[in-house]
């Protein structure tokens, strides 16, 4: 398939077209071998020595989001965190490192608790914020900015290509999770980032049955080298069936990113002037502090994410969750099931996120359905 020619829904759709050359299979099939025959003379000459990071099965699920990223190369992980990671232990002992102070709960616990292990000094600041970030940098010294954009759970916009340009005028690479965006909305290499990662579970997936992580590279560099070391070496990569999974999931990307799109949309519009909601945070609507900078730089579509802050505080937020009736109470997000979560209580002391917030990830459902069931929730934890 020539992708100069066609369009990302199509490369999606057919996974680039790609065909089992034995069987003339469109489905690919699932290489379980762990190990390969050298050649008489002990050399590799197919290219395959193992499967922790030689595995066939990754080949075309890579190949796709290389397409989609217009990345040099791409790399499967068995999760979201072991790729994220895998960005940060390429790095050398003593590397300067910023991050934002609101992104990934999860990671932004790895980077104070075990980043320092590594020999990384770690900077937390508003990314987002190009003064701070410039404020921030330590040319020679700041070897990688990562940035989160929509950053969970505020959706915080981060100007991808100001980023950019601010880090490598620095000496810095800098690194996007577009997880939230996916490629539907956001290609970050196009506009100047040098890695982007994914969580695959969440978008690329698309329904809640399986764990998977990606980078993509913009050129295949000594440090993209390094990150692929840190992947068979650490041995952060996913199973063959998870692989295949990930390919299936992906053809149908478009669709599920765009139905997501549309029914977030609604839903923000219906409750931003709501009687019982203090703010609506989604990057779709105009009254939103990143919204010139996300139509900018997201297309078709600002997102399946939203957040929603309950005028009455704690108690009657979680009431709300707990009073839904179509919407899932369970953490995740990107799936084809819609999802709300309290997301202070699932992370814990030291949280920047309001303990009024309900984190919400809207599914493929009837848009109205997901209305209706959120005013009645409301209701009920009102009485």
């Amino acid at each position: 398939m020539d992708t100069k020619k066609v369009k990302p829904e199509t490369i999606a759709a057919q996974a680039l077209g790609w065909v089992d050359e034995t069987t003339k299979a469109v489905s690919p099939p699932i290489h379980m071998s762990t190990t390969y025959i050298r050649d008489a003379d002990n050399q590799y000459r197919n290219g395959r020595v193992y499967a922790r990071d030689h595995n066939p099965s990754f080949d075309q699920a890579e190949s796709v989001l290389c397409a989609l990223e217009h990345g040099a190369q791409a790399a499967l992980f068995a999760s979201g965190m072991a790729a994220a990671t895998a960005v940060f232990q390429a790095l050398k002992p003593g590397d300067h490192v910023i991050a934002p102070k609101v992104m990934y709960w999860s990671l932004r616990n790895w980077l104070v608790n075990f980043a320092s292990q590594w020999g990384l000094q770690v900077e937390f600041i508003d990314v987002h914020d190009p003064l701070q970030l410039q404020r921030a940098l330590q040319p020679g010294k700041t070897h990688l900015v990562w940035a989160e954009t929509p950053a969970n759970p505020l959706w915080t916009i981060t100007d991808i290509a100001a980023t950019a340009d601010i880090a490598h005028k620095a000496g810095a690479l800098l690194a996007v999770d577009s997880t939230t965006a996916s490629p539907v909305l956001t290609r970050p290499l196009t506009l100047g980032a040098d890695i982007v990662m994914h969580s695959a579970t969440k978008y690329l997936n698309g329904h809640s049955d399986l764990i998977a992580g990606a980078l993509v590279t913009r050129e295949d560099s000594e440090y993209w080298k390094r990150v692929k070391m840190v992947r068979a070496q650490i041995g952060g990569t996913m199973g063959s069936f998870e692989a295949w999974l990930l390919l299936r999931g992906m053809r149908t990307l478009f669709l599920r990113v765009d139905a997501a799109c549309r029914s977030a949309q609604r839903i923000a519009e219906h409750f931003e002037s709501h009687t019982q909601i203090a703010e609506v945070l989604y990057p779709g609507l105009a009254s939103f502090a990143g919204h010139v900078v996300a139509a900018k730089q997201m297309r078709g579509g600002f997102g399946g994410m939203l957040s929603i802050r309950v005028k009455a505080g704690e108690a009657r937020a979680i009431a709300t969750a707990a009073n839904v009736e179509l919407w899932k109470r369970a953490t995740s997000l990107g799936g084809v099931e819609s999802l709300i979560e309290h997301r202070a209580s699932v992370e814990g002391a030291g949280t920047p996120v309001p303990f009024d917030l309900l984190r919400l990830s809207v599914g493929i459902e009837n848009a109205d359905d997901l209305i209706a069931d959120l005013e009645q929730a409301l209701k009920r934890a009102s009485t």
